[in-house]
């Protein structure tokens, strides 16, 4: 592998502006904001179209050097840290919102487009539509977002977000572009059926299957008042009939769950957030009235929240890291699982003992998705950056959690390299043999973001 003419080659595709060997530059990219250590990146890259993320493809292909795809790098657990060195496709400058469809209510963007950018777009252009947004920065992508399985508003209506995808282009290992869903065979990127659906092969795969470029995501119609519904709980076996009754009305928007120790005021109850939306103030009364009566006959009580936390919660996104502070450093990690409801009782007690165990405040949140089908749980771990020591504890708490997880009958989500052979180690020996069967026909060379999804 000669590093020099890789660089050489990588100028001429997307010009000396936009590609770097320097040590200054690599840097940021050999780490996340998570516990996960660092690894060393020989190149970055910031390619502007479609044909150039290609040629840097058949450059790696040629060239055998691994390519780690980039979003807004927010993931925390280290899946776009290069594992083997290699290249970073950093993403940003595809940024181009190419398409709103009003009336089968999508979007057509670039791999790029941040959820900042798309919610000003509507907010200015389309402000009787909305798309889903992740509890995270602005910064981050929405295809990075999409493309994790990822969570956050509206899912407890419409799911998770990798199931709002109607379409993706995508540069494959080979360096092929291909596109799927309806954009296959209609200049509509409407739908993911009904052709064989190869849209799921390329979410939660964490950039080893391909490289999307673009993407269409499912829109949905703004309603005109909005508002959340506070309520404490004391005993966490309380929840599934709780969430039970809620969903059974069909007008929540939204469920978010909460249980922290710090401040102190918060410790021993699990909070409850419950979104409702009308088109008048009349409905959304009518809600409150009755998710209150729900509470009440569940052992909950509502809660007339501070103005400054009723404001949080209401914005889009919702990123409140306050666990980040929770300990001098400013560091946090968490583990996310996808939870059958039954379990969620026993996820937030046990996880609670582990983040005790390692002198951690215990902080647990959880979203709804779909009704009660899916329950998408956070073990959040916090540590001080400068401290070696507490940063393997949260890596161990990590380590305990993904575990737990799996005991419980859940899957870690968007999971980092140790999380990932657990996973494995617990999963079907034939779907294991069709994994490794799709990712060594799609990439012989194993060049796409090696090390993740290993198997061994």
């Amino acid at each position: 592998m000669n590093l020099n003419k890789i660089m050489t080659n990588l100028e001429e595709i997307v010009g000396k502006d936009f590609v770097s060997n320097r040590a200054e530059d690599l840097y940021i990219y050999s780490q996340d904001p998570g516990a996960s250590e660092p690894r060393l990146v020989n190149f970055v890259v910031m390619p502007n179209k479609v044909e150039e993320v290609q040629k840097i493809v058949e450059l790696a292909n040629r060239e055998q050097i691994p390519l780690v795809p980039m979003g807004g790098g927010l993931t925390l657990s280290g899946l776009i840290i290069p594992i083997k060195g290699g290249i970073v496709i950093d993403m940003k400058r595809m940024d181009k919102i190419i398409e709103i469809n009003e009336l089968s209510r999508y979007a057509l963007i670039e791999a790029g487009v941040t959820t900042g950018q798309i919610l000003s777009y509507l907010n200015k252009k389309y402000p009787n539509l909305q798309p889903p947004v992740p509890d995270a920065p602005p910064s981050a992508t929405v295809a990075g977002n999409v493309l994790i399985h990822g969570s956050g508003y509206l899912s407890q209506r419409h799911g998770d977000h990798g199931a709002m995808i109607n379409g993706l282009e995508v540069v494959l290992p080979n360096g092929d572009i291909c596109k799927l869903g309806s954009c296959a065979t209609s200049d509509y990127w409407f739908s993911r059926g009904p052709i064989p659906d190869f849209i799921g092969m390329f979410t939660s795969s964490f950039g080893t299957m391909g490289i999307i470029t673009k993407l269409s995501l499912k829109l949905y119609p703004k309603p005109k008042f909005r508002d959340i519904v506070f309520g404490l709980l004391n005993d966490p076996n309380d929840l599934p009939n709780l969430l039970l009754s809620i969903t059974a009305q069909h007008f929540a928007e939204d469920i978010l769950l909460g249980m922290q120790d710090v401040p102190e005021w918060m410790k021993g109850y699990i909070f409850i957030m419950t979104y409702v939306t009308g088109d008048t103030q009349e409905d959304i009364d009518r809600q409150i009235k009755i998710i209150k009566k729900i509470y009440r006959k569940n052992n909950a009580r509502f809660m007339k929240a501070p103005d400054k936390m009723h404001r949080l919660y209401m914005e889009k996104p919702i990123f409140a890291a306050g666990a980040a502070d929770f300990r001098k450093g400013g560091g946090f990690e968490y583990v996310g699982a996808f939870m059958p409801l039954e379990k969620v009782p026993d996820g937030y007690l046990k996880a609670a003992e582990i983040s005790r165990k390692y002198g951690i405040p215990p902080t647990i949140g959880s979203r709804l998705m779909s009704g009660t089908h899916t329950v998408v749980m956070f073990f959040t771990y916090s540590f001080n950056r400068a401290d070696p020591k507490d940063m393997e504890n949260a890596r161990n708490a990590l380590h305990e959690t993904n575990k737990l997880a799996l005991e419980l009958g859940g899957i870690p989500w968007k999971v980092e390299l140790e999380g990932q052979q657990l996973v494995l180690e617990k999963m079907d020996p034939n779907y294991k043999k069709l994994l490794k069967t799709l990712k060594d026909t799609l990439d012989p060379n194993g060049i796409m973001n090696p090390g993740n999804w290993e198997v061994k």
